[in-house]
């Protein structure tokens, strides 16, 4: 059933079938941020035909052109700012996050439920943490409540350490992947020559979806330390059966058990 309250928020085309295909066929609105690539004016139209393809409701392209910012983030010291190296690609990155908040706003008012990548980005790409920020961003003005995903990788784990002390989740969903409408969207962009993740990508059975209402809004919140992540280096065909996709985020001292293991209360279910 559809939910025309909910909106799915993604960096790159395609991000939507990776990371949020347990909700994407069912909200009211679909934003893909970035579009052209300035080093690749292949892969943008192949994306631009892959786009005007999908098979979803209510699809916003805001076609920004990708700032080049690279794959794997780090913040800089003791700063939640983003490291970029190459100058000419910091530039851009910086003028893409006023852009994001300038189309995101009418795009997402009157929405109620926005689901967007966690805040490491997944497996850290710098773009992906600039969406979730953006989103994060408009939230105090447009009141809505933001979803995210527990999806990591190798690369991003330190990042994901680094900032789940500070990550106020109100709510924990556990659900299945829409592996159906995930892999016909995956076929589009194949067919178009858009796909952009590995081919031998494996949905899991299950993943969490982490939420963080308003400001202002009376639900109790703590951090993600102590949850689950799911590891994508070994959600693939080929991973041994014995590594487990599960990486669990240390625990944040609020007190400590008989067994002397410190100990955290779980987020709501």
């Amino acid at each position: 059933m559809r939910n025309s309250k909910a909106a799915v928020v993604v960096a790159h085309p395609d991000d939507e079938a990776l990371w949020l295909s347990s909700v994407v066929a069912s909200a009211g609105r679909t934003v893909l941020c970035f579009g052209a690539r300035g080093d690749r004016p292949k892969v943008s139209k192949a994306r631009e035909r892959a786009v005007a393809a999908l098979p979803l409701a209510g699809v916003v392209a805001l076609a920004i052109p990708e700032s080049g910012a690279g794959f794997f983030a780090a913040l800089e010291p003791d700063s939640a700012k983003i490291r970029i190296e190459e100058p000419g690609a910091r530039t851009r990155f910086e003028a893409n996050s006023a852009k994001l908040i300038e189309q995101l706003r009418p795009a997402l008012t009157g929405f109620e439920e926005v689901y967007t990548h966690n805040p490491w980005g997944e497996y850290g790409h710098p773009e992906h943490i600039q969406v979730h920020r953006a989103v994060s961003a408009l939230q105090g003005e447009l009141g809505y409540t933001v979803w995210f995903s527990n999806y990591v990788s190798a690369a991003s784990w330190s990042l994901a350490l680094r900032l789940a002390k500070d990550v106020q989740c109100a709510e924990r969903r556990i659900v299945q992947p829409d592996r159906l409408t995930a892999r016909t969207l995956m076929r589009v962009y194949r067919q178009h020559g858009a796909w952009t993740w590995k081919w031998a990508h494996r949905w899991p059975r299950e993943e969490m979806l982490f939420s963080q209402p308003p400001p202002g809004d009376s639900a109790s919140r703590r951090p993600l330390c102590g949850e689950w992540l799911l590891d994508l280096s070994r959600l693939r065909w080929w991973s041994p059966p014995w590594l487990s996709a599960r990486r669990r985020l240390p625990l944040l001292a609020r007190g400590l058990g008989r067994d002397g293991d410190v100990h955290t209360p779980p987020l709501a279910r």
